[in-house]
């Protein structure tokens, strides 16, 4: 058995076919069949059903596909600790951030981490959290930057910082005649959401959904965004309201915000902002940086003191 071999099985569990399972791993698909088919024989199982397409493991396969990338990250986990040792901060990095989180907390930090930490090859993708935590369990990122709690096993959850919501508001609208806003305050029926799938749509729909709205002027227009900055635009062309995280107005005015934004009342809805990654954790000198990083560059307001990891434990293997 040798830790190519078990690379192998997980790329085919990943791939469920053998021959995209090889072209992941740079190798003609006869070598990796024939690696497979070796293993099989030396631990006297079969590992996938290669009679179902697409390709599933067995049983016994899926039991052995655990334990193999456990064994990986072990083993990879041995080259970090020489790292950690030397005070080495070097190496690729590949994270994701929600895209609610992305244009407004990236530029805060990219820059100074890179210039600070210049041995690090940072590879940046937007994603959705469920994206995140399924490329985080198959090992296809290092960390993540998105809102918590997720509460899945195996998965690091280390809070950075709080982020506020606040209610940014069209020319006239009602809910400016109030210094702050209240849930109450709030209704479903003029509020413009980003489309399914982001979390910030959930928490946003949480915050309205207690009171029934007076209804919208204009029920006949209909649209969700991936993106907040286009609902801003929106809004300022006098639709309706939406709700943003403090994040989106860094930069703006105060007599700006006067006319547009309105913050809620104490105790105000939040968002958990926190670095993710696996629970078997690799490269966790760069994370330490990134988190830093990241806390260092925010406002004094938005800065969350006395963080902890957050980890909910996997089974054990017996």
């Amino acid at each position: 058995m040798t830790l190519t071999q078990l690379s192998y099985v997980t790329a085919v569990a990943q791939a469920r076919n053998f021959g995209l399972a090889a072209k992941s791993c740079f190798i003609s698909q006869p070598t990796l069949s024939m690696q497979i088919q070796k293993l099989e024989d030396d631990l006297g199982v079969t590992l996938f059903d290669r009679s179902k397409k697409p390709v599933e493991p067995t049983a016994i396969g899926q039991i052995v596909i655990e334990q193999a990338q456990v064994v990986i990250q072990e083993a990879k986990r041995i080259e970090e600790l020489i790292k950690e040792e030397k005070g080495e901060i070097s190496g690729e990095f590949k994270l994701g951030i929600i895209p609610t989180l992305a244009p407004y907390l990236l530029p805060l930090f990219l820059k100074k981490f890179t210039t600070t930490y210049p041995a690090v090859n940072l590879i940046v993708e937007e994603m959705q959290t469920q994206k995140i935590i399924k490329m985080l369990k198959e090992d296809k990122i290092d960390g993540g930057i998105l809102v918590t709690p997720l509460n899945h096993k195996g998965i690091v959850e280390w809070p950075i910082f709080n982020d506020p919501f606040l209610a940014y508001l069209a020319p006239k609208h009602p809910l400016l005649s109030l210094s702050q806003v209240s849930d109450k305050d709030l209704s479903l029926d003029d509020i413009w959401l980003l489309n399914e799938g982001h979390c910030f749509r959930d928490q946003a729909i949480e915050i309205c959904k207690r009171v029934k709205g007076k209804g919208s002027k204009n029920k006949n227009l209909t649209f969700e965004s991936g993106n907040l900055e286009t609902l801003k635009r929106l809004v300022d062309q006098n639709f309706g309201y939406t709700l943003l995280p403090s994040l989106a107005i860094l930069g703006m005015s105060a007599s700006e915000q006067k006319k547009k934004v309105r913050f809620f009342k104490s105790p105000a809805p939040i968002r958990e902002v926190s670095v993710v990654y696996s629970r078997n954790y690799l490269k966790k000198s760069i994370i330490e940086a990134l988190h830093k990083e990241i806390l260092s560059s925010l406002p004094r307001e938005l800065k969350k003191s006395k963080s902890k990891e957050r980890v909910i434990e996997l089974p054990s293997f017996k």
